[in-house]
């Protein structure tokens, strides 16, 4: 026994002295940590300072329950209940017995709120008994930060956001995914916890080791109005024509900036949210978009001029045994190059470039890469599409690879690659790089700005560019786009209708197009480039790229030319509307003749009717809107100042 006792207490020192370093970490590890606070991602802003991602403080609010005192416990518990049930609208009896009961079982992490907002935190910490702290209330206090989008599904996916997953992964769609590590995350901060059992842990104290230090703030390029006339746009568009999905995309000619970027598509409910950003990561064969990039490589390198006469026949040609159609039936016979483009003839293109470069497809091949149409534009949002150009030697290659892309098929582009395009002929021939962000700030201090990228200086001659800007302007005056002209505003552009599935076996029965718009405005001094795609609208309504995806484009030019006007005047301000000026004239001559008769005002609109009775002194009652349709005082009788008259409308 005696040595047994001994063996005890050798052992006792051995664990105490020579391997107590070893057991206290060992201990400390498996009851106190340091917990990471995440710190607050910095905000994203539009280019005008309107908010766009924030990220916003919620806290859980919980106490330990066998911290306070029997005596502070029994005094304060009713206060404390009190004040509970004013705030959530609970009894106060049920408060009084939950944590009664919670002392009783000796819970040490009893929830009161959870996922609050900063208001309510600091009214409940204030409570009777939490007022006094971690240590003698039992206060324990967790902070959170959630992402939160203002503008609601408004670009959400294009503003994006970091998420991880159970499993640690994480996905960075959209700015605030590209950003998000460089400037947006801010460094962490550190909390000390201790286990207090059943695998929970409460804060030590009620402050925190190492204060989170929050992110940069980031100003995009985004414009706040001409992203919701985009949205709105699209989204009438695509729910009229039951589309799959769309996007659009409006850019600053001169500086490349994104000021709006919408993508749309649609539930199994048939509501449409920002599903995927379809204009940065989906490449798709472009169709009649890319015949002008065709016919420009034609021009520039001299094979063709824009009066070179092409025979489109009676609107079928065979190109190495496979049959090509213009949409026109009957084609258009023998017209010039430029207007094969004006109404987009697939014959025309297909000639021109067949003719032109059959012998040596290398040549047009390298004019496309010489444009960078082959390589992606290395946008800092991740996941862009690969554009895909053939060539010789390619498994897309064959005899027909050449006459098929002139059209716009058998190659691929995004919708960014293409309109990066168009923007480059607005900009008289200077390719810039689409940007999102503007400048990083913290509070009021300028971190770093972004200045426009050039891609190429010069895509092309100045008599190319020229000819191109005027055909793509006759698109619209005269060709394809005709539907689209405006007297009162300039446009230009090109229409795009291309299939898509068409390899499926299904294609006859259920036939599925792109249909497409790319162009810029105004037609002279272009301010703004700008291109819509809809995928898959339901060919009972219409298919083709001026009927579908150019209304869109149209609508949202008019709302930006007229809600920021980009030139000094705008003409149509000057037009007189004949029935407007007959309307006002018959408004004046009855305010003029009535001031104590009663007017009849059947007819008129109900805010011109308000107008004119309140101000012959009569107080007006109003039913519904629209154009007045009955009145309860007659025409002719005589009314009295502050007399009640009732009108209805339609």
């Amino acid at each position: 026994m005696f040595i047994f006792a001994l063996a005890v207490v050798f052992k006792l020192l051995s664990i105490q002295f020579v391997q107590g370093d070893k057991y206290r970490e060992l201990a400390d590890e498996r009851t106190i940590k340091n917990v990471v606070i995440p710190a607050n991602r910095g905000n994203v802003y539009s280019i005008n300072g309107n908010l766009l991602a924030t990220s916003i403080p919620k806290y859980d609010i919980r106490i330990d329950a066998i911290t306070p005192s029997t005596a502070r416990f029994e005094k304060y518990l009713k206060p404390l209940s009190d004040s509970l049930s004013k705030y959530s609208g609970k009894p106060s009896s049920y408060y009084q017995k939950e944590i009664r009961k919670a002392r009783a079982n000796k819970n040490r992490y009893y929830l009161l709120a959870r996922d609050i907002g900063y208001s309510d935190y600091i009214r409940i910490r204030n409570f009777p008994l939490l007022n006094l702290g971690a240590y003698k209330g039992g206060l324990i206090v967790e902070q959170t930060t959630k992402r939160e989008h203002p503008m609601g599904g408004v670009a959400e996916r294009t503003i994006g956001y970091e998420r991880f997953d159970e499993d640690g992964n994480v996905t960075r769609p959209g700015i605030d995914g590209a950003y998000g590590i460089k400037y947006l995350r801010g460094t962490d901060g550190l909390r000390l916890k201790q286990k207090i059992g059943k695998g929970q842990w409460k804060p030590i104290a009620d402050y925190n080791q190492v204060e989170p230090r929050d992110g940069y703030d980031l100003y995009t390029t985004i414009s706040v109005n001409i992203q919701d006339i985009a949205h709105h746009a699209l989204l009438q568009q695509l729910e009229y024509y039951e589309a799959d999905h769309g996007c659009v995309v409006v850019m600053e000619v001169a500086t490349g900036e994104i000021r709006a970027i919408s993508n749309l598509g649609r539930t199994e409910k048939g509501n449409y949210y920002e599903k995927l950003n379809y204009a940065v990561g989906e490449s798709h064969e472009p169709g009649s978009t890319f015949k002008v990039m065709a016919l420009m490589a034609a021009l520039e390198d001299k094979v063709v001029d824009t009066s070179t006469i092409i025979d489109t026949r009676n609107g079928r040609k065979t190109f190495y045994g496979r049959v090509i159609n213009d949409s026109k039936h009957g084609g258009y016979g023998k017209i010039s190059a430029a207007r094969t483009l004006e109404v987009s003839s697939n014959i025309g293109l297909a000639t021109i470039i067949d003719e032109a470069y059959s012998e040596n497809p290398k040549k047009f091949i390298n004019r496309i890469k010489g444009w960078s149409l082959n390589q992606p534009l290395g946008l800092p949002i991740l996941g862009e599409g690969q554009p895909v150009i053939p060539e010789p030697g390619h498994k897309l290659w064959s005899k027909n690879a050449l006459p098929s892309m002139a059209y716009g098929y058998n190659l691929r582009l995004t919708p960014l690659q293409t309109l990066t395009f168009y923007n480059a002929i607005a900009n008289n021939g200077v390719m810039v790089k689409p940007t999102f962000i503007k400048e990083v700030r913290e509070l009021n201090k300028q971190i770093e700005t972004f200045d426009r990228a050039i891609i190429n200086n010069k895509i092309c001659s100045d008599k190319t560019i020229k000819e191109t800007q005027e055909i793509l302007k006759n698109v619209v005056v005269r060709g394809t786009g005709r539907s689209l002209y405006s007297p009162y505003f300039s446009m230009s552009g090109k229409t795009g209708t291309a299939k898509t599935e068409y390899w499926m076996d299904d294609w006859e029965e259920n036939p599925r197009y792109v249909s497409s718009f790319a162009g810029y405005f105004p037609a002279e001094n272009p301010k703004y480039s700008c291109i819509v795609i809809i995928h898959k609208p339901s060919t009972k309504k219409g298919y083709y790229g001026a009927d579908v995806s150019g209304p869109v484009f149209k609508r949202i030019a008019q709302k930006i030319f007229t809600d920021t006007p980009i030139i000094d005047e705008v003409q149509s301000l000057k037009v007189k509307d004949v029935e407007v000026e007959e309307e006002f004239d018959s408004y004046f001559k009855t305010a003029q003749t009535y001031k104590t008769i009663m007017p009849n005002v059947v007819g008129l609109p109900l805010m011109d009717a308000l107008a004119l009775l309140e101000n012959m002194g009569l107080k007006v009652q109003s039913q519904g809107v629209g154009t007045v349709k009955s009145q309860s005082l007659d025409k002719g009788l005589k009314i009295k100042k502050n007399q009640t008259v009732v009108i209805q409308a339609s």
